[in-house]
């Protein structure tokens, strides 16, 4: 499982890992983006929200459902699968990990939480390049946004990737790093 806020760059991590590994790679945006974007408009919201009541209760929990009962049709088969997604609820919840762990550990899966941080500046930058319209309001009400994700409060993870502009070690070196390390 990879979380990150939007634009930490958890998507370019997990197709790294997904391209050295050669396993299925689920991203939780891929897949859900068009229903969630529907299902918004015909509750009568934005389509490209992100951050009412609406989208927080009614929406959110489906797509993250999708995601697992995807994730879990892979393990049925036996296919490693890398999930990408928020997960900063999931993965701040002790007891939701370890439901999920238990569920995994049943089946003989192991799992992985890596977490990308990154800074507000190389968020915006990040945002901005993929000019995707559910980023508009984060773009228009950025202050508020960046302050609302509590950046110094980071879930525990199993793995922590820094992908700032200037991070010491590449993306893709430290997802080499990282494979070894879900890897024993």
């Amino acid at each position: 499982m990879i979380g990150g806020h939007s634009g930490s760059g958890r998507t370019e991590f997990a197709r790294f890992l997904a391209d050295v590994t050669g396993w299925a790679l689920l991203d939780k945006d891929t897949l859900t983006r068009a229903l969630t974007e529907r299902l918004l408009t015909t509750l009568g919201g934005d389509s490209h929200d992100r951050h009412s009541d609406l989208y927080l209760t009614e929406v959110r929990p489906l797509e993250y459902r999708c995601l697992l009962d995807a994730a879990f049709d892979n393990i049925a088969v036996g296919t490693s699968t890398i999930l990408s997604a928020n997960l900063v609820a999931e993965l701040h919840d002790d007891a939701w990990l370890s439901r999920l762990t238990n569920r995994c550990a049943a089946k003989g899966v192991d799992v992985a939480a890596a977490w990308v941080t990154c800074d507000p500046d190389t968020m915006r930058e990040y945002i901005e390049h993929r000019a995707a319209p559910r980023d508009a309001w984060k773009l228009a009400n950025w202050d508020s946004y960046i302050a609302a994700l509590k950046l110094n409060n980071s879930p525990d993870a199993h793995l922590t990737l820094d992908n700032t502009l200037f991070a010491a070690i590449s993306l893709a070196d430290q997802t080499r790093e990282a494979l070894k390390q879900i890897l024993t």
